[in-house]
């Protein structure tokens, strides 16, 4: 592997770790955040990652990574009983984002 090679590695790895990072950011950003549907309600976002390998030498190790996509959470929401809240529905609920605080933070 030249020279030129483990620095494009190490830069595609760079840039999808400050992808990774960017997610995480947005979804502590939004852990209080909340509405009054589930339809409209935040949920917390991963990003799906795959090593790019060389096309035109198979037998040579990845060269780098590529963000495939970024999931959202499939985890439940929190409906919270709050009919005081000024954006509480018609039965007096309220949704929070499905974020895990403690995992983002260990993320």
């Amino acid at each position: 592997m030249s020279m030129f090679k483990i620095f494009d590695t190490a830069a595609s790895g760079m840039s999808a770790q400050s992808l990774r990072l960017n997610l995480v950011a947005s979804n502590m950003a939004n852990v209080d955040s909340v509405s009054s549907s589930m339809e409209q309600t935040y949920r917390a976002r991963q990003p799906v990652f795959s090593a790019l390998l060389n096309q035109f030498d198979p037998s040579d190790t990845a060269i780098g990574v590529q963000m495939k996509g970024v999931i959202e959470s499939q985890a439940p929401l929190v409906k919270e009983y709050a009919p005081e809240h000024s954006l509480a529905n018609a039965e007096g609920y309220i949704f929070r984002p499905n974020v895990n605080m403690v995992e983002e933070m260990a993320n």
